[in-house]
């Protein structure tokens, strides 16, 4: 499930995941916070590919209300940002961390290392 508020860049790794067999949920931005976790209860991802910045709230914001949710213990979460918070990340629940701009090959492979649990 992406997690984007960019409409572009969410059609682009709809498109790019699709392509490597994955699938992605269709996802309308929303703006509230109880709005993305009822999304994200709803379909019940594997993982979440989660940006920091979003238009009216911060993904590190979000990332420790979906960790302390019960009914989303499974889901992998895979931050993203233009700038390297990955140790905020991580240190808030993150499974974890992309820098951008990111090539789609690294991606893939951060996405298949968490799903196979091998992230390192």
């Amino acid at each position: 499930m992406l997690i984007e508020d960019d409409e572009t860049m969410c059609s682009l790794l709809h498109i790019l995941l699709q392509i490597e067999g994955y699938q992605v949920a269709n996802f309308t931005f929303r703006e509230t916070v109880n709005d993305i976790l009822v999304d994200i209860h709803q379909e019940q991802p594997d993982l979440l590919l989660l940006d920091v910045r979003l238009r009216q709230l911060s993904g590190l914001d979000l990332l420790p209300l979906i960790r302390s949710d019960p009914g989303l213990q499974n889901c992998q979460v895979l931050m993203c940002s233009g700038m390297d918070v990955s140790h905020d990340c991580l240190e808030r629940g993150a499974d974890g961390f992309i820098l951008k701009p990111y090539m789609p090959e690294e991606l893939i492979g951060k996405i298949n290392q968490l799903l196979k649990g091998s992230y390192s």
